[in-house]
């Protein structure tokens, strides 16, 4: 059987607005990020990230967050395209602690991986609806950076 490939897709920035903390259970703290704008850049798929989205964080007491985010992306040429991310999120307690106060940190040294699913309904990009993408990511100050690759 064939190895699996990556090949470069797109770069999105997504900003963010302020988190609102949502409480938590033993062990776990939820907050909700939303996800206010932004810009997708690659060459089979560019725009601009809508007002319209959240990352709904689960940040465990073990040191280390699941994401799951859902937004929309408009494409330069009007097709909307839906993105669920799920992704995990960990590092050195003295790094994430860093991240957390929006200090610049060096992403390689924290973990964020990604498995975005991309869909849409315009036929010019059905494409996406059946194709496997995975991403690497950086947390900055007010935004996420999402480096995304096209798995072959």
């Amino acid at each position: 059987m064939q190895i699996p490939g990556l090949k470069p897709f797109c770069e999105v920035r997504a900003e963010l607005g302020p988190p609102i903390e949502k409480g938590g259970g033993p062990g776990v703290r939820w907050r909700i990020i939303p996800i206010i704008g932004g810009t997708v850049e690659g060459e089979r798929l560019s725009g601009r990230v809508l007002n319209l989205g959240a990352d709904w964080q689960s940040n465990y007491d073990a040191g280390y967050s699941e994401l799951d985010t859902r937004y929309v992306i408009e494409t330069h040429d009007g097709a909307l395209v839906d993105i669920r991310n799920f992704g995990l999120r960990h590092g050195p307690p003295e790094v994430l602690a860093r991240m957390a106060a929006g200090e610049p940190v060096d992403p390689a040294l924290y973990y964020m991986r990604t498995t975005p699913r991309l869909q849409t309904g315009d036929p010019r990009y059905d494409w996406l609806n059946r194709t496997l993408f995975i991403g690497t990511g950086e947390r900055l100050a007010s935004a996420v950076h999402i480096s995304i690759f096209e798995v072959l």
